[in-house]
């Protein structure tokens, strides 16, 4: 939708089909996308540690779909990003758990469907990138996390 202040982008329908879809329309919408804290490992990992009681899903190619639906989300709402990120990185062995963190998000995200991104009219737009690190924080390779952000003006762009 385009305005005198700028251009609205959402993707509402979307996101009502997605949580239609995944029979999640009476279910509650939650506050956060993911668990505080929550330590997604891999199978290998588990094996090796022993004591984690945590199912291979069945049928793996539901969970990828709803990760690539996720991902198209993601360009009108670069919030979830991260969450979209760290659950796509289990997609040829996922676990019930992640299927579970995956339909946490979908609430999430039902809690405000039609919400989207407001690009304004800005002629002295700056570019600004913010970078923070995370050191030995992935329990499976206890390799560094690293993000950043790129914004020009106020709107995020990597």
């Amino acid at each position: 939708m385009i305005s005198k202040d700028g251009i609205l982008l959402n993707q509402g329908k979307y996101a009502l089909g997605l949580i239609s879809d995944l029979g999640l329309s009476d279910a509650r919408p939650v506050t956060t996308p993911l668990e505080v804290n929550l330590k997604l490992t891999t199978i290998d990992y588990d094996e090796c540690v022993g004591g984690v009681n945590d199912c291979v899903l069945e049928g793996i190619t539901t969970y990828q779909k709803l990760i690539g639906r996720l991902l198209y989300f993601t360009i009108t709402r670069p919030y979830i990003s991260f969450e979209v990120q760290v659950l796509s990185q289990f997609m040829q062995r996922p676990k019930t758990s992640y299927w579970n963190a995956t339909l946490r998000l979908v609430k999430y995200i039902k809690n405000a469907p039609g919400q989207g991104l407001l690009l304004k009219k800005d002629p002295q737009a700056q570019l600004t990138v913010f970078c923070d690190s995370d050191w030995a924080a992935c329990p499976n390779t206890r390799r560094s996390v690293t993000g950043y952000v790129v914004k020009l003006g106020e709107y995020l762009i990597s």
